[in-house]
């Protein structure tokens, strides 16, 4: 039997996976009452004070979870894309679309909400994706294929570019996942696969030459 910190903790999480879900059904988090979350999960409105103070500071939580989500993601992307030679640009991106796959909610929210979200949560997703930005560009100054590239601002700008990239490849593949069903979605999605190889191999090809 969970103890009372457990079931407590099983609560916390439920309400932020409860308003993830309902945020990124066609809604806005700044839509959402904190009455709504808390029914969501079968708890009454006061029940919500003993996790968080108030939506902010459960939509604060969404963002660091997520984060650290895509954090994963995109590490594991670029380390089996610049590390492993034997992967192919393919490869990583049938790897990355079936991550976006497996956790749409969490692109969903974060595309969503970087934009059109509060000046809060627009600001926690604003530092976490510099956060990001920051990673990729260690990692990318770390590859010999990268240390023709002295000028490290030209590093940052390319790191921004993937991470941009990537937004715009996830949002549009949980696109297709709703626009197409079956044999139309499969060709779809082969299509646009390539498409993304292709945009890749511009881009690193572009880099090759850079002076």
């Amino acid at each position: 039997m969970p103890t009372r910190d457990e079931r407590k903790q099983q609560s916390r999480q439920a309400l932020l996976e409860a308003a993830l879900q309902l945020s990124t059904s066609g809604r806005s988090f700044s839509s959402l009452s904190l009455r709504e979350v808390a029914r969501e999960v079968g708890l009454v409105p006061t029940a919500f004070y003993r996790h968080f103070q108030d939506m902010n500071e459960l939509g604060l939580e969404i963002v660091d979870q997520v984060a650290l989500f895509l954090k994963h993601i995109l590490h594991q992307l670029s380390h089996d894309y610049f590390k492993q030679p034997n992967m192919n640009a393919e490869t990583s991106m049938v790897f990355f679309f079936q991550a976006v796959e497996k956790n749409a909610a969490a692109w969903i929210f974060m595309i969503a909400e970087r934009w059109g979200g509060s000046v809060l949560l627009r600001d926690a997703i604003a530092r976490e994706i510099k956060d990001l930005t920051d990673g990729l560009c260690l990692d990318l100054k770390q590859i010999k294929s990268m240390q023709h590239i002295k000028n490290e601002q030209d590093l940052y700008v390319l790191a921004q570019t993937l991470i941009d990239m990537s937004f715009t490849w996830a949002m549009s593949w949980i696109s297709l996942n709703r626009q197409f069903q079956d044999e139309n979605l499969s060709e779809k999605q082969q299509l646009y696969i390539q498409q993304a190889v292709i945009q890749v191999q511009l881009l690193f090809r572009g880099i090759a030459n850079w002076q």
